[in-house]
């Protein structure tokens, strides 16, 4: 299916805190529900085959000073507050001008977080965020990806996501929050591969934990019935984690959560907010950028080529 793309973007980040998703302790990782919005997106469905996709995004100035993500309790928990809000301004600041506008895209396992974590990078860098489940929705005319599942097929859905992707990536500045099954397509790294992806790499333990938690209706490929919500996510988790795990891997950069929690003395990743894992993407966003600069605004045409041959047995 071929889709007619017409995106008129501003490159400012939507009007996000920086806190999106999350409020305080309680909103760690398996408080993470709410999806990201993208906001002012107007997508129209066409037919014969061919959908017309518009895509607006809401210009606003980023936000100064910085929100951060935790409820300050005390003394001790409003400096800690500060120290994040500033760390990240300044990882921002040092990533921006070797990212030259080029799109991230984040990669991972549903309910990994790419939506929260996405907005706060999107609104501390000045970039636009889209969901890419949310405009394939758009796109078909339909409320959600389950609809698109039941009324359709996994693979109707698939095709239309290398669409939306293959329109984002003939733009710049923007965060991309990408479904979880967007990396099984060789033609889908060809696109991201025009940006940076990030790999948001959390343990299935805690996925299962936060999915069980929160319920499956929004998420087709685990949405059975089951008297422990718990064991069947992880069953179904470890299986697409199997299925999918050298693809994310392709990724540019990866972000463990594991790694994160024991540099900060956490028993588990649940301790964690967004803002650290924000943090986290930013210096390794940092580390990669800085070892592939662009020229003149031309993005990693170089490494498609080699990404694209690296999965092509997947």
């Amino acid at each position: 299916m071929e889709v007619g793309a017409s995106m008129a973007m501003q490159s400012r980040a939507p009007g996000v805190g920086a806190g999106a998703g999350a409020g305080g302790r309680r909103s760690a990782f398996l408080g993470w529900e709410k999806q990201a919005r993208a906001g002012g997106l107007r997508v129209g469905a066409g037919t014969a085959g061919a959908v017309a996709v518009t895509v607006r995004a809401r210009g606003t100035k980023p936000v100064a000073p910085l929100r951060c993500v935790r409820a300050p309790r005390g003394d001790e928990s409003l400096h800690n507050s500060v120290d994040e809000a500033l760390l990240l301004k300044r990882k921002s600041e040092e990533v921006l001008f070797h990212l030259n506008g080029r799109c991230i895209y984040l990669v991972g396992m549903m309910g990994s977080g790419k939506s929260t974590v996405g907005k706060i990078l999107a609104e501390v860098l000045g970039y636009s965020f889209f969901d890419s489940d949310k405009l394939v929705e758009q796109a078909v005319g339909m409320p959600s990806v389950a609809q698109i599942f039941k009324v359709h097929s996994e693979a109707f859905f698939r095709e239309n996501e290398s669409n939306v992707l293959r329109d984002l990536s003939s733009m710049q500045r923007l965060v991309v929050a990408t479904g979880g099954g967007a990396v099984i397509r060789p033609i889908n790294w060809n696109y991201m591969k025009k940006g940076l992806s990030v790999w948001l790499d959390v343990p299935l333990d805690a996925l299962a934990k936060r999915i069980a938690q929160v319920g499956t209706a929004s998420r087709p490929l685990l949405d059975q019935p089951s008297d422990d919500p718990y064991t069947a996510a992880f069953t179904k988790l470890s299986m697409l984690a199997e299925q999918r795990g050298e693809a994310y891997a392709n990724a540019d950069a990866r972000v463990s959560l594991e790694e994160i929690a024991a540099k900060q003395g956490h028993g588990d990743v649940s301790q964690l907010t967004p803002t650290d894992i924000a943090i986290e993407a930013l210096l390794k966003i940092g580390n990669f950028v800085a070892e592939h600069p662009t020229i003149h605004g031309q993005v990693g045409d170089l490494q498609v080529d080699s990404q694209s041959r690296r999965i092509q047995t997947l």
